[in-house]
């Protein structure tokens, strides 16, 4: 049994397949595949905005709808996040490593409501000192580097072979 490395992935048929698989949170997802539909994504709604902004400029309304955009957000949020999970599995990792940020701020405003109380979030006030300081600094340098952390996942090559995930979408056993 031999492996040869399958042909590259054009932005179309990256975007093709992110598509199709629109809600599919199983597999693996090459880095091009993941890439190029990100890219896809930041490209057709600049384009949306600029739409949308001429069209606010020519009615002379300043803050006009953003209907054009919100729709192509809503439709892609749900692929954009199953390209990334399967990505997530491409290296190797769990899905939910996507979510480290969220993950993050999420135990940050639950240590601030439980331990500094409720009355901090709401007045927007977060006045800590000792060890909550200490706690909350050290939180929030992670809530910092977390998304940071996921683009290196994300932008990391494939594990080579099968993983627990599926096969390797870059290796055809001949």
């Amino acid at each position: 049994m031999s492996r040869a490395a399958a042909t590259p992935i054009t932005m179309t048929q990256a975007v093709v397949r992110c598509l199709s698989k629109y809600a599919t949170f199983s597999g693996r997802a090459p880095r091009a595949e993941y890439w190029y539909f990100a890219l896809f994504c930041v490209l057709i709604s600049l384009v949306l905005g600029l739409v949308e902004t001429t069209i606010n400029a020519i009615t002379g309304t300043a803050d006009g709808p953003t209907l054009l955009s919100g729709a192509f957000a809503f439709v892609t949020l749900v692929p954009s996040l199953a390209a990334g999970w399967r990505r997530m599995h491409d290296t190797g990792r769990s899905g939910l490593s996507l979510f480290y940020p969220l993950i993050v701020l999420i135990g940050i405003m639950t240590y601030i409501a439980i331990v500094i109380g409720p009355e901090a979030l709401s007045a927007g006030e977060i006045q800590a000192t000792g060890l909550n300081a200490l706690i909350l600094t050290l939180a929030f340098f992670v809530a910092l580097i977390s998304p940071i952390l996921v683009i290196w996942w994300l932008t990391r090559p494939s594990e080579p072979g099968p993983n627990q995930y599926g096969p390797n979408p870059y290796e055809v056993t001949l």
